[in-house]
């Protein structure tokens, strides 16, 4: 099933943007995990819209009902299954793309795919809105991590080419939980407060911005991993592609290792306190697709918006002749800083499968 990924633990994501309810199925969960659902919340809290000028107007209370998977708080070994009620709904908005389909989104693609059977309303089951059902799945995940020692935060790593500071080897949960208790997501403020002007800007002028996240996993032991096709890098990669509108990924250093020596890109063994450790690292935590006991560090790029404001020219394709389309709705002007936590979300999901695993 495309919507469903993980070997031992598997996500499996349901339902449409417009549709009545969208949800996640989480076989696998470790039996005896207590889950503390305000805690979960509060991490629902931070991916949701309607909150402020730098988000979707469309607000939903993002509230999960658990229908399965627990006894007592506590998970009993059966999947667990979450849904999510779509309550603030406009579908009239997207009557025109039913001939017209919008740039930059799978609207065409999914109409060749199924012969216009899809239901597009809201971007369907593209939409970002899915992302809901996967932090409800990394949530969970996060707190049974944590337990074990090993916690993930993320932070905006840039907005319009403005950068935030980048995540330390030393840094760990005391500035992850910073970083989420903010209504924007960054280590730097002042560099916040740029990137807000660049995305109230972008609105203003009908468009829309894109930017990259920095995701730290800390706790991650060494030898985790397989060689080749099964490696920590190839399972990340997958599931963070799999986010609506990420269109890159890097661990480390990243595509800048390809301007740099060896003896400039290599890190360093060390001992401290008896153990063996990196004195830098540029490897992002992974080597030959294993983990060599320092953080894991990755960052993803999210293009601009696709629907903007602007008119745009497309096609008819009852006509198959060319036309305008002035995209409807409500829509971020930045979709990136509503991922942070979806970034976070995926990445908990796959460690933890691979820790139980998978």
């Amino acid at each position: 099933m495309s919507s469903e990924y993980g070997n031992r633990l598997k996500v499996s994501v349901f339902g449409q943007s417009h549709g009545d309810a969208i949800g996640v199925v989480i076989n696998g969960l470790p039996s005896g995990e207590a889950i503390d659902t305000e805690e979960l919340q509060a991490f629902m809290e931070r991916r949701r819209g309607g909150k402020n000028a730098f988000s979707t107007k469309r607000s939903e209370a993002d509230v999960p009902k658990l229908l399965s998977g627990l006894q007592d708080g506590k998970t009993c070994g059966m999947p667990l299954c979450a849904i999510i009620e779509n309550a603030d709904k406009r579908s009239g908005d997207y009557s025109e793309i039913l001939d017209k389909p919008r740039p930059g989104h799978a609207d065409y693609t999914a109409f060749v795919k199924w012969q216009g059977n899809a239901d597009m309303r809201g971007g369907g089951h593209f939409s970002g809105r899915l992302t809901a059902p996967l932090t409800v799945a990394g949530g969970i995940a996060k707190q049974i991590l944590a337990r074990r020692g090993i916690f993930v935060g993320a932070h905006l790593d840039s907005v319009a080419g403005i950068r935030d500071k980048r995540f330390d080897n030393g840094d760990g949960n005391s500035l992850f939980q910073q970083i989420a208790n903010k209504d924007f997501p960054v280590i730097d403020d002042e560099a916040g407060e740029k990137m807000k002007a660049s995305i109230i800007a972008a609105a203003n002028d009908l468009d829309s911005v894109g930017g990259t996240i920095e995701c730290m996993v800390t706790g991650v032991p060494a030898g985790l991993g397989e060689p080749m096709f099964d490696g920590v890098e190839n399972r990340l990669a997958s599931a963070l592609f799999g986010i609506p509108a990420i269109k890159g990924v890097e661990f480390g250093r990243g595509f800048e290792v390809a301007t740099l020596r060896g003896s400039e890109n290599n890190d360093p063994y060390v001992i401290e306190n008896g153990e063996i450790k990196t004195a830098t690292n540029n490897a992002g935590g992974i080597l030959g697709g294993i983990t060599n006991g320092a953080p894991i560090l990755l960052r993803v790029a999210i293009k601009p918006t696709p629907s903007i404001s602007k008119e745009q020219d497309t096609v008819s394709l009852s006509r198959r002749e060319p036309a305008k389309l002035v995209v409807k709705g409500r829509h971020d002007p930045c979709i990136a800083q509503r991922a942070v936590p979806v970034v976070e979300a995926v990445v908990a999901t796959v460690i933890l499968d691979m820790l139980i695993g998978g």
